[in-house]
């Protein structure tokens, strides 16, 4: 699918907003991805987890993702390759089992981190760290939307670049 139809997608759902906002990361920003909006129509999280898989040509064992945003990606994708996953807690929990993820992560098995918008990165490279106290390594990083302001280079459906040159032809 093109890029352009692709954003106009987003754009149509609400989940692309222009103005002045202030980020997760706590950087400010004059556009808006709100893709956990997006996820919520079926057709659109179905779309871009198409995309996204269709740029995957490398082995992994299993999907990995953190709470909230990447979770419907992450889900659907996982469907779509009939692979396990694992949900990342932002913070472990203090209750219960006090569990820090909800499903499995063996030694040496190989991730593909899957988020919703990737902005610094920070929270990718958390579910990295954590992976590596299991001996379990990511092979590579990827996303619905790359605000293109990380080292991660990852693998993504759009990029920011592709919703601003969107913006200019409204």
């Amino acid at each position: 699918m093109e890029k352009f139809e692709l954003v106009k997608m987003l754009y149509d759902a609400g989940a692309v907003k222009f103005g002045e906002f202030v980020l997760s990361s706590g950087k400010r920003s004059n556009v808006y991805v709100d893709f956990k909006k997006a996820s919520t129509k079926p057709k659109i999280l179905k779309t871009f987890a198409k995309e996204l898989i269709s740029k995957i040509n490398f082995d992994f064992d299993k999907i990995a993702c953190i709470e909230l945003g990447g979770v419907p990606l992450a889900v659907a994708v996982a469907l779509d390759l009939e692979k396990d996953y694992v949900i990342f807690r932002k913070k472990k929990k203090e209750y219960g089992a006090e569990e820090e993820f909800v499903g499995e992560v063996r030694s040496g098995e190989k991730f593909l981190v899957v988020e919703d918008v990737i902005t610094t990165g920070s929270s990718a490279k958390s579910i990295e760290e954590r992976l590596k106290k299991f001996n379990a390594e990511v092979v590579a990083f990827s996303c619905a939307v790359d605000r293109e302001e990380s080292s991660l280079n990852p693998i993504s459906v759009l990029k920011l670049s592709d919703i601003l040159k969107f913006k200019e032809g409204l």
